[in-house]
């Protein structure tokens, strides 16, 4: 978030009065352990590009290496002995510095794909924020390899903007618009390419430090790592309290525990879990809301739509034209501006 915040100042914009008005303070910047919620950074990028009357306002200075943004995480990677192990870092520790962002590494046609996913809760994430996490990735890579790299593909999955200029000069690599996914195609001889910033005296070092401070994480957040879980586990129907705990390790009766001593409980994951994934399916309309229902764990639509009625006080339909009119809304005043 302090990448951000120079970002827009650098942009011309006060950084301060921007997270103000969406309700968040700067000096929070300050505060190592501060997780930012996902709804104000949302409308935060979607503020600035409007005020900047500069929509590619996440790809500004594409050239430009941020080897301090990941902090801790970052000091794992680059000490890695290539780029493939720095990027599998990246995804083991990702929650060290985002809690709504996840990554993947997956094969694709000569390398790999690093997806990178948001959690935007109930405001539709921006192009803006997307492009900002997908570059700055790649920004990183370029500096510890000491050298360009070009991406074989860059894949973003919203709509084709009006100017891709931008978007080739900051990736230089085939576009990809309206996909499934956000991310980068790494070709397989970029992916083993020693790394110049490694040091083995201090990889061991970084990497103990890193798990220590994940161990210290997932110790005070298993609402947060059982939601993951569970996630991945909807699709089969309501998931069992006992699966979940075995997937983390823990015994039904410890989950039961510390899902208590963070005040919630296991019922109570599983329907905000639904929920916040119902908020992001519905603002894609590529997917139909049977697919969502389904994902959702649910065994026919009708169940589906009473949740929705009790989480957002209307229809899954309702809501998902509510969402696309607000957000067709900024992207209107923005223009005007």
């Amino acid at each position: 978030m302090r990448g951000v915040a120079n970002t827009l100042q650098q942009q011309g914009l006060d950084s301060a009065a921007l997270f103000g008005e969406v309700g968040l303070s700067i000096k929070d910047l300050d505060d190592p352990d501060f997780r930012w919620p996902t709804e104000e950074i949302s409308r935060l990028w979607t503020l600035a590009a409007e005020r900047s009357g500069n929509p590619d306002i996440g790809l500004f200075d594409p050239h430009l290496p941020r080897p301090d943004q990941y902090g801790l995480v970052g000091y794992v990677m680059m000490s890695s002995p290539d780029l493939l192990t720095g990027l599998t870092r990246f995804i083991r520790y990702i929650c060290l510095v985002s809690d709504a962002l996840t990554a993947t590494l997956e094969p694709g046609d000569g390398g790999r794909w690093v997806k990178l996913d948001l959690f935007g809760g109930e405001c539709p994430i921006p192009r803006q924020r997307y492009d900002y996490a997908v570059l700055n990735l790649l920004t990183f890579c370029r500096w510890m390899l000491g050298r360009p790299l070009t991406p074989e593909a860059a894949c973003f999955a919203h709509a084709v903007p009006a100017s891709t200029a931008a978007y080739n000069d900051a990736f230089g690599s085939p576009l990809q618009f309206e996909a499934k996914f956000n991310g980068l195609l790494i070709s397989s001889k970029d992916l083993a390419s020693k790394l110049p910033t490694a040091i083995p005296e201090l990889a061991d070092v970084h990497d103990r430090l890193a798990g220590e401070a994940l161990r210290k994480l997932i110790t005070t957040d298993t609402a947060h790592r059982a939601r993951q879980v569970i996630a991945r586990h909807l699709h089969d129907g309501s998931p069992l309290r006992a699966t979940i705990a075995a997937e983390l390790n823990m015994s039904d009766h410890t989950l039961q525990r510390r899902l208590a001593d963070e005040g919630t409980a296991f019922t109570d994951v599983v329907e905000d879990t639904r929920r916040e994934l119902a908020q992001h399916y519905l603002a894609d309309r590529r997917i139909t809301i049977a697919d969502i229902a389904y994902m959702l764990g649910y065994s026919d639509q009708s169940t589906f739509f009473r949740a929705s009625h009790r989480w957002f006080g209307e229809s899954p339909g309702e809501y998902r034209s509510r969402v696309q009119e607000g957000h067709q809304q900024e992207i209107e005043a923005a223009r005007k501006r």
